[in-house]
């Protein structure tokens, strides 16, 4: 290094970079603990119980935490009181647009569900400021109902079934839209609704990658359900189309452009049927929602009523549903195969409509990736192959990301109330 270069030196933080940074230290230990007492947090983060008991005053003042009584450790010396993270104040608000339905939910600084709303509806082909003003009415009514708990939405972000960069959906070939400034249109239309307000922040993201966030955080990969923790998987979801996102070491992996896991897209068959993206024989085309029901002789449109009659007949032996469910397991075992090849994660994630067409889905996927997986590592009925967790959804990842911004920076917005 140039030691006669300015830039090249690093600043050393001041104070009151320190306090900012420990005050999210301890917020985020209390968070993860689910409780814990002063005593119990200078032991986890480092830091003397002096400096830990004025960052928790600090943060009980400014509304992150609560006191839940005290705890006896069972030596001698006072109990310890315990900290939760506060079940009022800032919250987040996750808006998942689907082909057909929008989901609404608010979530508190634990990441605990507060308010969900769920509105069916077909979004195909309909003009996207139209689907995505009725969104912003669902959001609406939503905050007001975080409002009567004493929550507070500290942003907006809205989780889309396409290639999401810049504010904009790019493309998402089953809604029909190219290049829509979604963030812009969303955040006038909510505006609109709540002029006297002050505005919310809004961003937008593909939403098989908040799925998978909430799998991370909130899910079986979260160690919860007494399945082990996993921080390296491939997480898919069905629903119309197949979205994927790839989560390595407890990173989202993006890609150069931010496209990374568009795994429903893979080609299985050169000369297949055309796909909406323009392409022929995609995965989506043999695994979706859609081809699920026609291929079991349903109705594809027949949506959420069409998953459960499908699920039905599978369960009741009916060989048609079995036929498409187990040909749909093998074409994804088949892709999945390469994409573990290549990644190597700890476990493969299947969610939406996948998650309980698993008894008859993952056989046949979990034969073919243990032919193909190169490592000699996967075996039928090794745990790799997981439904996801009921608890984990996009809109519920959307919510959080804005919980998990306040979690890393309590004084910013703190600052921005009092400001």
């Amino acid at each position: 290094m140039n030691s006669n270069n300015p830039s090249a030196t690093p600043h050393k933080a001041d104070k009151a970079t320190v306090r900012r940074h420990n005050l999210s230290l301890v917020l985020t230990t209390v968070h993860d603990e689910g409780e814990a007492t002063r005593a119990g947090v200078a032991s986890r983060v480092g830091l003397t119980r002096a400096a830990v008991s004025s960052l928790v005053d600090q943060l009980l003042t400014d509304g992150f935490l609560t006191e839940w009584g005290k705890t006896f450790s069972g030596q001698a010396g006072r109990p310890g009181t315990v900290l939760k993270v506060a079940r009022t104040g800032p919250a987040g608000l996750g808006v998942e647009i689907n082909i057909d339905y929008i989901t609404v939910c608010v979530v508190d600084l634990a990441g605990t569900d507060r308010v969900r709303l769920v509105e069916r509806r077909d979004n195909r082909g309909a003009a996207p400021a139209a689907v995505l003003s009725q969104a912003a009415r669902i959001a609406a009514r939503a905050i007001e109902s975080a409002a009567e708990q004493e929550l507070r939405p500290v942003a907006a972000e809205l989780a889309l079934p396409g290639l999401v960069s810049g504010g904009a959906v790019r493309q998402a070939p089953n809604l029909g839209w190219n290049r829509v400034a979604v963030e812009g249109l969303f955040a006038q239309a909510l505006t609109a609704l709540r002029p006297t307000h002050r505005a919310l922040p809004v961003s937008a993201d593909n939403e098989a990658n908040l799925a998978a966030m909430a799998e991370l955080w909130f899910g079986g990969c979260a160690g919860g359900d007494g399945e082990p923790r996993v921080s390296s998987f491939i997480y898919l979801t069905g629903e119309i189309g197949i979205g994927g996102a790839l989560v390595l070491n407890g990173q989202l992996l993006r890609g150069a452009h931010g496209f990374a896991g568009e795994i429903g897209h893979v080609v299985v068959e050169p000369d297949g049927p055309e796909c909406r993206c323009g392409a022929r024989g995609c995965l989506e085309q043999y695994a979706g929602q859609a081809a699920l029901l026609r291929t079991a002789g349903l109705d594809e449109t027949a949506g959420a009523a069409g998953v459960a009659e499908l699920e039905s007949r599978a369960g009741a032996g009916d060989r048609a549903a079995l036929g498409a469910l187990e040909d749909a397991g093998r074409r994804l075992g088949r892709v999945l195969s390469g994409a573990v090849n290549l990644i190597d994660p700890d476990a493969v994630m299947l969610g939406g409509v996948f998650r309980g067409f698993m008894p008859w889905l993952a056989p046949a996927a979990d034969q073919e990736l243990t032919a193909r997986v190169v490592s000699g590592l996967w075996t039928p009925g090794n745990g790799r192959l997981r439904a996801s967790s009921s608890s984990g959804d996009a809109a519920r990842g959307a919510a959080a990301r804005g919980v998990r911004e306040v979690l890393a920076d309590p004084a910013a917005y703190a600052e921005r109330v009092t400001g």
